[in-house]
């Protein structure tokens, strides 16, 4: 697919609707440039000859018109004229430049908004099977990165109409002296453009593949600062990061060298012809006042035309450079996730799962023909071997997964996409590591939810961890980043009473407790069964201490139930 057809997927019918004015804009904008610059060869003509004033059949029809008395106020007039018209012309260059810049950098916010929308959206299974990295790497680098290839494009795209209608004139003043400057400068376009191209986007290509270095280091370093502490290997991580650091540097480097290159040519080649030029009319023209607007002419329109020239190759290889950003967003965009209704579902009686199998790879199943059922109330315990798919079994039942084969009911009607939504909104969820960010309690208890201080002081209570944080700042007393300044106790408390804060109907523990000491563990167990006693708890546990209080013990092995 062609990037055009990747940008009209990616921009919303707003976007294109503004994108289209854009562009009549811009080609009012170059028609206000050549008549700027076109006029300039009239006005000297008039104003080192008055004479021609009279001779003209165009001047002398707007002098007699406007009713002129001496030649003299028609050349001040005219430029006059030129001034008001210039202030115009700048003005609205700004105007137009803020509208460009508004709208390119703008698609920021868009693009942003579509790929975070995209990535919470993600079914669980598709997200835990890429890396975080991508995900932060595309929303803050990518996505600005395809904001400034837009803006390049239309710059281009700007400055092509302005060269278009300079050219235009110049053809009309002396074509064969135009198209030998053509020639001049087109094969040196053709040169820059044949050499520079490849090696441009070959960097945007090493850019982007160092940035994904240089985020996953970067999360995999943050994210066990605590083991590189303790394996005391921070000079080899160092190592990693510079390797993927001095990579992007230099793809930056060598970018912004080889943007200048065509600037630095077009200006020697684009003088040297104008100076060629004005040696050729002289010659041509024996007396030099008449040939002196044709050679104003052609000064300016080179000097118009060979920046924008400049600015054409460099937004082209601005968008080579960047084109690996664009390739990245609209892969990411192009993936629709599943609709998911906001049917509701009730539970009342059981949840059954019908000969349920599930593989993540293909041919090599983690559960296989599972069948049970859930009594409401009831309080169940998952136990086994490591990797005999506990948590993917109960993944299956709170929706995060959906079974490769088989169903699941509740209360006799099918979990599917048009009511998973609602199911997951009955069930409070406790991993074995809490995650906490860094802010108050409060926050982290109604976190994805509005907050309501009242609600989570009654949580808190239920987790029996207020009294603690009484002494201290109640519920807006900070955890620290990953709940540093709290204990792995208060952390499990925090995240019960964050899971019990939607009074869900049903509460999982994924081996919840297990990093905990005895003591602690005991603890907390048997405040979760008081919390429990109105709904229906399901365990995955390793220790069969902490599910004394269950009802029903279900071992798993190799992805079978174990009679």
């Amino acid at each position: 697919m062609s990037n055009l057809k990747k940008i009209k997927y990616i921009l919303s019918r707003h976007d294109k609707i503004y994108l289209l004015i854009l562009l009549f804009m811009s080609i009012f904008l170059s028609f206000i440039e050549t008549v700027g610059i076109s006029a300039i060869m009239p006005f000297i003509t008039v104003a080192t000859n008055p004479v021609q004033i009279t001779q003209n059949i165009y001047f002398r029809n707007i002098y007699n018109f406007l009713g002129f008395d001496k030649e003299m106020h028609f050349v001040i007039a005219f430029g006059f004229l030129l001034i008001v018209f210039y202030i115009f012309r700048a003005v609205y260059n700004i105007l137009y430049t803020y509208m460009l810049n508004k709208f390119a950098y703008g698609r920021y916010n868009l693009f942003t908004s579509r790929l975070f929308d995209t990535y919470v959206h993600l079914p669980y299974q598709n997200f835990v099977q890429r890396n975080s990295s991508q995900f932060t790497k595309a929303i803050i680098n990518e996505a600005g990165n395809l904001s400034s290839y837009i803006q390049s494009l239309l710059s281009m795209l700007s400055e092509v109409f302005t060269i278009v209608l300079l050219y235009s004139i110049l053809l009309v003043i002396d074509w064969k002296m135009t198209l030998v400057l053509t020639l001049v400068l087109g094969l040196k376009i053709l040169f820059i453009t044949k050499i520079l191209s490849k090696r441009i986007k070959a960097q945007g290509e090493k850019r982007s593949e160092s940035q994904s270095k240089f985020y996953k280091i970067l999360n995999e370093t943050f994210g066990n600062f605590k083991i590189v502490k303790f394996i005391q290997n921070e000079k080899k991580i160092l190592n990693e990061f510079l390797t993927a650091s001095t990579q992007f540097t230099r793809s930056n480097i060598v970018n912004a060298t080889l943007q200048q290159l065509p600037r630095n040519i077009l200006e020697t080649v684009g003088f040297s012809s104008l100076i060629a030029i004005v040696i050729f009319i002289l010659i041509k023209y024996e007396d030099a006042s008449k040939v002196l607007p044709i050679i104003s002419m052609y000064a300016l329109a080179l000097y118009r035309m060979l920046p924008a020239i400049n600015k054409i190759l460099s937004s082209y290889n601005g968008m080579l450079f960047m084109s690996k950003a664009l390739n990245i967003v609209y892969d990411e965009l192009r993936y629709i996730p599943p609709k998911e209704g906001d049917q509701n579902i009730n539970f009342k009686s059981e949840i059954v799962l019908n000969n349920i199998s599930f593989e993540y790879i293909a041919s090599k199943p983690v559960l296989n023909g599972i069948t049970l059922s859930i009594k409401k109330g009831e309080k169940i315990a998952f136990i086994g071997k490591s990797g005999g798919g506990k948590s993917t079994l109960v993944d299956l039942i709170i929706g995060l997964y959906r079974p490769n084969k088989g169903e699941i009911h509740v209360d006799g009607i099918l979990l599917d996409d048009k009511n998973i939504r609602s199911w997951r909104s009955k069930i409070g969820y406790i991993p074995q590591s809490i995650y906490l960010f860094d802010g108050t309690v409060k926050d982290n208890v109604a976190f994805g939810y509005e907050l309501d201080d009242s609600k989570v002081i009654k949580c808190l209570k239920k987790a029996n961890i207020y009294d603690f944080l009484s002494q201290k700042d109640g519920i807006d007393t900070r955890v620290g980043e990953g709940g540093i300044q709290l204990s792995g106790g208060q952390k499990q408390r925090i995240g019960i009473a964050r899971a019990l804060y939607n009074d869900p109907e049903i509460l999982v523990l994924d081996e919840a407790t297990s990093a905990l000491d005895n003591d602690t563990e005991s603890k907390i167990m048997d405040e979760i069964y008081e919390v429990s006693n109105d709904k229906t708890l399901i365990i995955i546990a390793h220790r069969l201490s902490t599910i004394e209080g269950c009802e029903r013990k279900i071992r798993l092995d190799k992805g079978k139930i174990c009679d």
